[in-house]
């Protein structure tokens, strides 16, 4: 169970123009209480060239998967997408409170919606799918893999930010991940000089690294 909402301590987050996003994140909880680097290496990415500074989300519908926090959501939401940012019913609170916290700095708008992978669908058509660090749980890859098909129109572009991990189970489960994906989707690596110059290789060790994908 989540931490009482009141037991937080914040992130900021600059963004291109200067402003700063301010993300709660719980003092006690599951993993997606806090801001993980790789939630911070696709926010940044979206205010890329890559994304003309954020510009082509304008407007655009926007689905955020697994997204603990809300901060990739709510980066989307500031630079002008409308983003439904969803992670398990105990973490709905947590993004509410922060979408509310920086309201004012979104040009879009944001919602938060409780989704469970594998389960839920949130009927919509999607421009574009954000997840980060989701590729964790062995019992979550085939879920995670039915919501996103589930999800994804013709046009949609989905992008996956992951830590990669040496230890335990991480690699054959990231390989699982991406075998199942291949199934249905072309994948592609975002090569690192596309990303934002400050956080794209993030890791506390040296082999820590956040890996970005177009599928």
């Amino acid at each position: 169970m989540a931490a009482p909402i009141e037991n937080t301590f914040v992130r900021e987050v600059e963004t291109n123009t200067g402003q700063f996003l301010k993300i709660h994140q719980l003092e006690v909880g599951d993993v997606g209480c806090v801001v993980w680097d790789a939630a911070l290496v696709l926010s940044k990415y979206i205010e890329t060239p890559d994304f003309k500074n954020g510009e082509l989300l304008q407007g655009k519908k926007i689905l955020e998967l697994g997204a603990g926090t809300g901060c990739v959501g709510i980066m989307a939401a500031h630079v002008g997408g409308d983003a439904i940012i969803t992670d398990l019913p105990d973490f709905v609170p947590l993004i509410q409170m922060n979408i509310g916290e920086n309201r004012a700095l979104l040009k879009g708008s944001a919602r938060a919606q409780p989704l469970t992978w594998g389960q839920d669908t949130v009927a919509d058509y999607y421009h574009y799918i954000f997840l980060a660090d989701c590729i964790y749980y062995d019992e979550s890859i085939d879920p995670l893999v039915k919501t996103l098909v589930d999800h994804c129109g013709e046009d949609t572009k989905v992008f996956c930010c992951y830590e990669e991990r040496i230890t335990g189970n991480k690699p054959q489960l990231q390989r699982k991940f991406f075998q199942l994906i291949s199934e249905h989707f072309d994948t592609e690596e975002i090569p690192l000089e596309h990303q934002d110059s400050h956080f794209r290789t993030l890791g506390l060790k040296s082999n820590t690294e956040a890996t970005l994908v177009s599928i």
